[in-house]
């Protein structure tokens, strides 16, 4: 087998085999095959695509280029959940305790923030001792013992992948659904769940802008998860502004605690009891969505998912305390406020522009390299649909350092956009894949 003759068969839009498509992930991941005729076959799937085999196909031999966790020491069905990436995103910091309070154990790898997009690692690395390293046998041990835990992926998981995105990063190839599907799946087949709740994002402050984009990628995911045996459902949800009020790693643990005392942000609590419903319903917990909900809200309203939480993050060395003094948390050493240039009704918030905003102030990485500073960020005042007077505040800015906060000021101004009219509402969850279950 040679590698030219396998980027000829795809420049030319034929279909690779299985073996086909091994040989040039193994050869890859060992170095054998150079970056220069990787980079030619991807960009002949960029152009050619890949049919749901090839995809499937591509997903699991990157799963297997490297670890892959064994979880069948957890009783149960273990359901993973991943977002596509988003402004304000905490969801998992409240599903994990919230699903796991419900009677369902959640072994979670979760990624670090890089650009707009926070990470949820980096948010739990904002709360004082917690433990994101964990090796196999302890996060076993902790899910059987506590229903929970969320640790940092390693770099063993899909090394393949790993490799390609860097690739794909520099040979403009990123946005092809089956490249991009296949990266996202093969760490989560990798990472052992028996079933998988994917939250695609649409919106200006996601990888996918248009609804139509997000759907399609949604639908190649959950034909991956179910050709190679996971039960997988996605979820398509909206990314036009943050979500939730608080953009920033300590900002968002605060807003997450909020959310499990049952008094967080509307679109936030909607959100976790979408996905956790349909987790709840693959686990076999629930019969079907409307019971899930129900158990998950009881579960809010009664504070076991708060002390599911404390639990959770005592026992990877967190301080628990935390839930009753959020001083303990990082604080900044600035905090501004943002006047409005003008009244008016808030018409947008530009996600993107927001999560840019907070990134300047130093909450984000700009590469993986990045140091982060835990304490900074954005917290909104004002959203969409909300009227605002002239000297009112927008937004409060969370900041450590004042040229920072300088140009993060102008950001967060050109995000928002004020007008007369109170603008339509957007749905916070355009529809899921597929539609029943």
């Amino acid at each position: 087998m040679r590698m030219y003759d396998i980027i000829l068969k795809k420049r030319d839009g034929r279909e690779l085999t299985d073996g086909e498509i091994k040989y040039f992930i193994e050869g890859y991941t060992s170095g054998d095959i150079p970056d220069y005729q990787a980079a030619a076959l991807l960009m002949a799937v960029f152009f050619q695509g890949l049919n749901a085999r090839e995809t499937a196909g591509l997903t699991m031999a990157m799963s297997r280029s490297g670890d892959r966790a064994d979880l069948s020491a957890i009783p149960g069905i273990k359901v993973d959940k991943h977002s596509t990436g988003g402004v304000g995103d905490k969801t998992t910091l409240v599903l994990v305790p919230l699903v796991a309070a419900a009677g369902v154990p959640v072994a979670k790898m979760s990624g670090r923030g890089l650009g707009h997009t926070g990470g949820t690692v980096d948010k739990l690395e904002s709360i004082p001792g917690f433990r994101s390293m964990l090796e196999l046998p302890e996060l076993i041990d902790q899910v059987r013992r506590v229903g929970a835990v969320v640790v940092a992926q390693t770099g063993h998981l899909a090394p393949a992948d790993k490799k390609l995105y860097a690739l794909r990063d520099v040979t403009a190839t990123v946005d092809s659904i089956p490249l991009i599907a296949s990266s996202v799946m093969s760490k989560k087949i990798a990472a052992g769940a028996d079933a998988i709740v994917l939250d695609v994002k649409a919106g200006k402050g996601a990888f996918m802008q248009r609804p139509e984009d997000a759907f399609g990628l949604a639908r190649t995911m959950v034909e991956i998860g179910n050709q190679v045996g996971r039960r997988t459902v996605a979820l398509v949800t909206g990314m036009d502004q943050p979500l939730g009020y608080a953009v920033g790693n300590a900002l968002e643990v605060k807003e997450a605690i909020a959310a499990l005392k049952g008094n967080g942000p509307a679109d936030l609590l909607e959100l976790c009891l979408s996905l956790g419903s349909v987790m709840l319903l693959l686990a076999g917990r629930a019969g079907n969505l409307e019971e899930g909900r129900n158990i998950l809200a009881g579960l809010l309203e009664s504070g076991r998912a708060l002390d599911k939480f404390e639990e959770f993050i005592a026992a990877q060395g967190g301080d628990r305390r935390i839930t009753e003094n959020e001083n303990l948390l990082p604080a900044a050493g600035i905090v501004e406020s943002l006047p409005a240039p003008r009244p008016g009704c808030v018409q947008a918030v530009h996600a993107g522009r927001i999560g840019r905003a907070a990134m300047l102030l130093g909450a984000g990485r700009e590469n993986k390299e990045s140091q982060i500073d835990l304490s900074v960020g954005v917290v909104l005042n004002k959203k969409a649909g909300d009227r605002v007077q002239a000297g009112e505040p927008l937004a409060v800015l969370h900041a450590s350092d004042a040229r920072r906060l300088e140009a993060a000021r102008e950001v967060v101004l050109q995000a928002y956009t004020i007008g007369e009219q109170k603008p339509e509402p957007q749905p916070l969850v355009y529809g899921m894949v597929p539609e029943k279950i």
